[in-house]
């Protein structure tokens, strides 16, 4: 029978709020290259997939050395921004994580992002995860299941076993190829791009332990 025995949490619009700071990053690298970039563009073209990919949908027509330059450049950017804006996380799920780490249920933190060691070493939860996954560590963006799948078999759990946390349209996608239950967080008030998830919250404030066991019960 499924069992709740791990959770794992996106960090981008799941833990902390780094939106603002990479669409800023983003949309000043891109307009070097004359290119605009919405917000719009942001969500659908670049939210939650590693960094090349994104800059590849936007940079159509440069050669894989440009990109390299410009995804140089974005991370540049980035942290310049990470240094002098700071970094919000969200309450809620910081209080969830420890509600279900008392339960003795196990934590992953995962992101495509190679920026997550850094921004968890800035944020200092540490007591609440057992193991994070990087884009240092996988070789295939979402909506492949790979870092998903990587983060099951690192915790000891099967994939039938794990929710996931997720703000990201292909970060739901990739969690559902992978087998897992998948809680959809919208932070944009539109939970039909979600629509995949098992259950849609705008704030993990609407969620305890029992509502998500209850994903597991049939």
């Amino acid at each position: 029978m499924d069992k709740f025995e791990a959770a794992i949490f996106d960090l981008d619009g799941v833990i902390v709020s780094t939106v603002p700071l990479h669409f800023k990053a983003w949309k000043k690298m891109f307009s070097e290259y004359g290119k605009e970039f919405t917000f719009e563009d942001y969500k659908k073209k670049v939210d939650g997939i590693p960094r090349v990919d994104g800059a590849r949908a936007i940079l159509t027509d440069v050669t894989d050395e440009e990109l390299k330059k410009a995804c140089d450049k974005k991370q540049v950017y980035f942290l310049e921004l990470l240094k002098s804006e700071g970094i919000d996380t969200y309450d809620s799920t910081i209080k969830l994580m420890g509600q279900l780490k008392d339960r003795g249920i196990k934590i992953a933190i995962i992101s495509s992002s190679k920026n997550l060691p850094l921004i968890l070493e800035k944020i200092n939860i540490h007591p609440l995860y057992d193991i994070y996954i990087s884009g240092h560590d996988i070789t295939k963006g979402k909506p492949d299941p790979q870092i998903f799948q990587m983060a099951a078999e690192r915790l000891d759990v099967p994939c039938l076993n794990c929710v996931v946390f997720e703000d990201a349209v292909l970060g739901v996608e990739a969690a559902k190829r992978a087998g897992m239950r998948c809680i959809g967080v919208d932070r944009y008030s539109k939970p039909e791009r979600l629509s995949k998830a098992d259950t849609v919250v705008s704030d993990l404030s609407q969620l305890s332990f029992k509502k998500i066991r209850a994903l597991f019960v049939p």
